[in-house]
Parts: C-alpha cells; sequence; structure tokens
C-alpha cells in the first residue's frame, strides 16, 4: 500500500499566470504551448512568478530476467557496462544533461552485475534484477512497494535540496518489454500495438517478443486499476522506482519531465496510484516506440518535442528541460505592455 498526499495544482497561482500572459507585450496565445506549460508550472510551484534554479537528471537503472527469454538482441552485461559510462560522463546523458546544466544522479535498483561505489552512483537495490515475468511474477509486492517508497523517498530528498525541475530517465536492457506489459494491461491493448523494437531487435525476435508479453499478461492476469499488482508482475525495478520519483515530485511540488516510453511506463504506474500525479509530469518528447504513443494518449500527456528519439536514458527530458525554463522566464521576465509603453489590442 503506497499513502501519498498529492494537493492539487495551486489555481490561484494559475490565474495569476494566465493573466499575466495576456498584458505581455505579444498577441494572447502567440507563444502557443509554452503559455500554457508556463500556467502549468505556475500551479505546481504555487507561484506565477517561480524562477526555475535547480535541475537533476535521475538515471534508474535495473535488470529483467525476461531478456532470458531472447527479446533482447543486447546481453544484460550492458545494463552495467552503460551505467560505468554514465558515471565516467561518456553517455549522451551525459552530454545533454550537462548541457541543459542539469546534475545527474545514477541509482542502481537492481542491476546483476556488481557495480563500485562513485559519488554520483546511489545504492537502492531491491535484487540483482527482476525474475522472468515469462514464467513468474517479476518481483514479489513487498518489492514492488519497496522500489516505489524508495523513488518517493529520493524525491523528497530532493525537495530538501531545493531541486525544483527534476528529468528522469533509465537504463536495462530487457525494459521496453516490461514496459510493453505495462502499457498493454493499463491501456487495455494488445501487445502487438504496444510492442516496438526495442533497441533494435529483428522482426523474428519483435514477433517473439510480441509472444513474450502477450503470453505474460495472460499467465498473470495483472489488474490494469492496481499500478502495485502490475509492477509486481510485469514490471521492474527501475520503472518501479521512477513511478516513485514522480509521486516523490508530486507530494512535493516539483516538476518532473517524462522521457520516453520507459518512463512513461512507470508514469501509468504512478498515475493508478494516485491519479493527481499526473498534473506534476511534463512530456518531453515522443519516441518510435508505437506504445509510447498510446501510453501518452492515456495520460492526457502532450509532448513538447518530437525527433525520432528512442535511447532513453533521459536524454529527451534533460534535452527539454531549457524549454521548460524559458517557459517559465517568458512569464516572470518579459514586460507588459505597461511597463514598455506598448499599445495593447485593446
Amino acid at each position: 500500500m503506497i499513502n501519498i498526499n498529492i494537493e492539487p495544482l495551486n489555481s490561484e497561482a494559475q490565474d495569476q499566470a494566465r493573466s499575466r500572459q495576456n498584458t505581455l507585450t505579444k498577441p494572447p496565445g502567440s507563444l502557443g504551448k509554452l503559455e500554457e506549460l508556463s500556467i502549468q508550472l505556475a500551479g505546481i510551484y504555487k507561484d506565477p512568478l517561480h524562477k526555475i534554479e535547480k535541475k537533476m537528471t535521475i538515471v534508474a537503472a535495473g535488470d529483467h530476467g525476461v531478456v532470458d527469454e531472447g527479446v533482447s538482441q543486447y546481453p544484460q552485461d550492458v545494463t552495467a557496462q552503460m551505467v560505468l559510462n554514465f558515471l565516467s560522463g561518456g553517455a549522451a546523458i551525459n552530454t545533454i544533461s550537462g548541457n541543459s546544466q542539469s546534475d545527474i544522479i545514477v541509482v542502481d535498483t537492481g542491476v546483476i552485475s556488481e557495480l563500485p561505489s562513485h559519488p554520483q552512483l546511489r545504492s537502492m537495490r531491491i535484487a540483482s534484477g527482476t525474475e522472468n515475468f515469462a514464467r513468474r511474477s517479476a518481483m514479489t509486492v513487498e518489492q514492488a512497494e519497496t522500489c516505489i517508497n524508495n523513488g518517493i523517498e529520493l524525491a523528497s530528498e530532493l525537495s530538501l535540496q531545493n531541486i525544483d525541475l527534476v528529468a528522469c530517465g533509465e537504463m536495462g536492457i530487457g525494459n521496453t518489454t516490461a514496459a510493453s506489459a505495462i502499457t498493454a494491461v493499463i491501456c487495455d491493448q494488445r501487445a502487438e500495438y504496444v510492442t516496438g523494437r526495442g533497441t533494435g531487435i529483428n522482426e523474428e525476435s519483435l514477433n517473439l517478443k510480441i509472444n513474450v508479453i502477450g503470453k505474460a499478461i495472460k499467465l498473470h492476469n495483472p489488474n490494469p486499476t492496481d499500478g502495485i499488482d502490475v509492477l509486481h508482475k510485469v514490471g521492474g525495478f527501475e520503472i518501479g522506482f521512477l513511478a516513485g520519483v514522480m509521486l516523490g515530485c508530486a507530494s512535493n511540488n516539483i516538476a518532473v519531465l517524462i522521457d520516453g516510453f520507459i518512463c512513461t511506463a512507470a508514469a501509468l504506474i504512478a498515475s493508478t496510484i494516485n491519479p493527481r500525479s499526473k498534473e506534476y509530469m511534463l512530456g518531453s518528447h515522443q519516441s518510435v516506440e508505437p506504445g509510447h504513443v498510446i501510453a501518452l494518449e492515456h495520460l492526457d500527456i502532450e509532448p513538447l518535442l518530437n525527433l525520432n528519439l528512442r535511447l532513453g536514458e533521459g536524454t529527451g527530458a534533460a534535452l527539454v528541460m531549457p524549454i521548460v525554463e524559458a517557459a517559465m522566464k517568458c512569464l516572470t521576465d518579459m514586460a507588459t505592455f505597461g511597463e514598455a509603453g506598448v499599445s495593447d489590442s485593446s
């Protein structure tokens, strides 16, 4: 059982932001999505003049037992190898988060291989990878609750550090299989409609992956309205952890950027636990994974970009951090017609 209090967005701050947008030196609505985003942010921060000061990119890593079914073209060793790459600063997420002036933390939620200690690595391990959910539940109910609570705990810590914008990312060989299963269950879709090629598998492997997911859902029959049940039966540790991060950010009035397909599967889990958490989520981009579009539509989240990204790691989320900042700065820093001495349309 996950008990977490999430308040509605602050309607007074949103009304003030909406009114201010109409007085700025531009035609009403001419900044399009940026105006809508600034009003959402004002509600999240309870302040129409909030200045985003500190950003954090979280990359949660975990391994998946379902890779034993041949659903990925990469071996599980790659998860740990990529974590080491993150820690050495050599991955795409390091470059992009650095460009966005965001700090980065990597969280081991259940990587099979042993990882060295590192200042940017946080160990919140549940186990050495999930079970193979094609044959048994991915994790116990207790493990599912623990990884979500771990994510909530980290978000609360970030709040104490005055972090006010978080980008979520992940790493885990086999995790598009778990994300597809979660999406199929919660969005009530057939496996073939939400399953893509992940790291680039061929047609034969894609059909195998679809078959594995379909059989697993039939075997476990997860309850689509119970995020814990779905996570426990067909999820992943990093997915549950990120669901917790999203819940914790919402509870602490932190805006949270959702990256690609796997992170959006985590958002589906979070939304079943507390639907109000969706109000604090910002869609970063639309990936090429077919299930991503379906999951975003289910959450009623509109992505800011569509660049055919499919890497994960939080790259899309970190990439749009400056756009989020720009939306808020336009609201707070632009002059009004009165301040600038410019005649308005009236």
